[in-house]
């Protein structure tokens, strides 16, 4: 155990059962070792996984829970082995906070395929201290799993990057999809896909936004500048499209049929899952067959990769649309995303908003 100079006191919002329900909540993080940077968030995006883990909809939650993994604030304390950082930087965190640092996966840079991985929030160090996320004032954390937030970057609109935007730009990068005058398909316009539209653009792709809501046309090609926008439930408009796309990146959450995607795409097409549809979609074999076609799943990327993405997305101006809301609000927050109710995530203001538990 931890002895009272081996820790520092932090507090938050948590949930402590399935209904979800955050409150204020004290704990502990341990003290900034050798390695590590302490960051004061200012910043912390929402995310459907947030509100999964809250409620325990996939079996694997443990409370208390204090969710958050798309982080941003100030360097307040580096380690003296720390060459990355220094004390006032502006620095990000986002799904993950630990890896063995050492198989072949770290060794490549993709430390989010570590099968030691641990996340940023429900999740325990060998020391037996739990990992808590950014709902909260501070953040202790080894430097090789922060990135360096470029000077002059919207710290409000830049958080959702270092969950939604890495999970977008990390498979548009890895599958090759990313080059000028391919088409991509991104199906959702939420949190992950109007971040995968800005993303696919600045490469200089042609996007086409798949979604059920004929509502979202005009926010995909008018206000995030799509080309062209398929609502997925008309069939004469997925008739028309078919054969047509040489990739197509899966962002929903929700349960749908994969079928009529795999039909859009080329031969040699790939269809890039990184949304986690709950319960799972079922897998078309023939398409695949005929068409040579890959269907693939994608995490987040590494740490590396999520520097690049960040660097990249400064350059090209590309922030989330976002919704701040105060500390409080949260559980509202839930409520709304459950519905979809937001364009596209909710940012909580901790640095303003954020008051020890009484």
């Amino acid at each position: 155990m931890y002895s009272a100079e081996q820790t520092v006191d932090a507090y938050g919002w948590a949930a402590t059962d399935s209904s979800g329900i955050l409150s204020p909540f004290r704990f502990i993080r341990r003290a900034n070792g050798y390695n590590d940077i302490t960051i004061k968030i200012l910043y912390c995006g929402i995310c459907h996984t947030d509100l999964h883990l809250a409620k325990d909809e996939l079996g694997m939650t443990t409370y208390p829970l204090v969710p958050g993994h798309e982080i941003v604030g100030q360097v307040t304390k580096v380690g003296r082995n720390v060459s990355k950082f220094r004390v006032g930087d502006k620095a990000g965190a986002g799904p993950i906070v630990d890896s063995c640092g050492k198989c072949e996966n770290c060794n490549e840079d993709q430390e989010s395929y570590c099968s030691k991985l641990k996340w940023i929030f429900n999740g325990q160090f060998e020391d037996g201290l739990r990992s808590y996320g950014g709902y909260s004032d501070k953040l202790v954390i080894h430097e090789r799993y922060a990135v360096l937030i470029p000077d002059k970057f919207p710290l409000d609109g830049a958080a959702p990057l270092l969950g939604a935007g890495s999970t977008v730009y990390s498979p548009m990068r890895y599958f090759g999809l990313a080059e000028p005058g391919k088409h991509i398909g991104v199906v959702g316009l939420g949190g992950l896909g109007h971040l995968a539209v800005k993303f696919a653009k600045a490469f200089g792709m042609k996007v086409t936004v798949i979604s059920t809501s004929p509502s979202k046309r005009n926010d995909a090609v008018e206000q995030l500048g799509a080309d062209a926008f398929l609502v997925s439930q008309d069939q004469e408009q997925l008739q028309a499209a078919m054969g047509t796309m040489d990739s197509i990146m899966d962002t929903v959450s929700a349960f749908h049929s994969l079928l009529p995607l795999v039909d859009l795409l080329k031969t040699n097409g790939k269809l890039i899952m990184v949304g986690a549809p709950v319960p799972p979609p079922e897998l078309p074999i023939l398409p695949l067959l005929s068409g040579r076609k890959l269907i693939a799943g994608s995490s987040c990327g590494g740490m590396k990769e999520t520097q690049e993405m960040i660097d990249f997305a400064a350059k090209h101006n590309i922030t989330a649309d976002i919704e701040v809301v105060p500390i409080d609000y949260v559980n509202t927050a839930y409520e709304r995303l459950a519905k979809n109710d937001v364009k596209y995530r909710f940012v909580i203001d901790v640095a303003n908003t954020l008051y020890p538990p009484l």
